[in-house]
């Protein structure tokens, strides 16, 4: 089986900002009931999580939740010793979380088109970055990733890298902007080295958003590497590599290919 390189991780469900192109608004607007199952991944889960991981690969601290929210999300950092730790996050609260945020390795913030809180975030964003580049704590390597039709002028003031990126439909990976990069393999390469596991704990094929479950195969419970080591991703690979991707349920809706787009 294909060893995995990455995995996102999602400590916390919930989040502290309404971004226009968020699928999870749109359905929260359809149902608020929503709201009420969103929360926290159990520490000891967390803690479980990390020691069944194998060493060296990128855990992301996120999924569709602002993972800054999670309130013991310094000891979650730690538990992931000898891993590469990552998040992305909309920024609102890194200044008050820094002595946490610097026990990252990397970190991406997260800018939005027509956001109607850009100004506020660009005033955060000069102070972190200032923080950053002179020095005066040692802080994760950031990136800011702009998402959309963002003018990049101000941010390259930052002095910090740029990643840009296109829009999709805020329901699932469809729709793009502009057409999203096909690997020369023909095969989507967040099947292949990219798994998710939500704050319930059951391991996704992948991260894109899948709000009917599509993507489940498991839980953390019946052991990670078992679960991606398992029938039915392999049998999804077998699918992918064929080029029969219309097969597997979650991935006949989609358009993404594992690649990220630069707009």
């Amino acid at each position: 089986m294909t060893p995995i390189t990455t995995i996102n991780v999602e400590l916390c469900s919930a989040c502290n900002k309404s971004c226009w192109c968020c699928g999870r608004r749109k359905r929260e607007k359809e149902n608020p009931d929503i709201i009420k199952t969103y929360g926290n991944m159990p520490i000891d889960m967390v803690k479980d999580i990390a020691r069944q991981l194998p060493d060296g690969i990128f855990v992301h601290l996120h999924w569709n939740g602002e993972p800054l929210l999670y309130p013991q999300f310094g000891w979650a950092v730690e538990a992931f010793e000898n891993k590469y730790t990552h998040i992305t996050t909309n920024g609102k609260l890194i200044l008050k979380k820094l002595d946490e945020v610097r026990l990252l390795d990397t970190m991406a913030i997260s800018v939005i088109e027509n956001d109607p809180e850009a100004d506020a975030q660009y005033e955060m964003l000069k102070q972190y970055c200032h923080i950053l580049n002179e020095g005066l704590m040692p802080l994760p390597h950031t990136v800011l990733r702009l998402n959309g039709n963002v003018d990049d002028k101000r941010y390259r003031e930052l002095l910090v890298p740029i990643a840009k990126r296109i829009l999709h439909d805020p329901m699932g990976s469809f729709k793009y902007t502009a057409p999203p990069t096909l690997p020369e393999t023909g095969v989507c390469q967040d099947m292949l080295h990219h798994p998710a596991i939500d704050r319930h704990g059951n391991i996704n094929i992948c991260v894109r958003y899948d709000p009917k479950g599509l993507g489940a195969i498991g839980h953390v419970s019946q052991g990670i590497m078992n679960v991606l080591d398992g029938k039915t991703r392999r049998e999804y690979i077998s699918l992918h590599i064929q080029g029969r991707r219309n097969e597997v349920p979650l991935c006949a809706s989609c358009q993404y290919w594992g690649v990220p787009t630069s707009r």
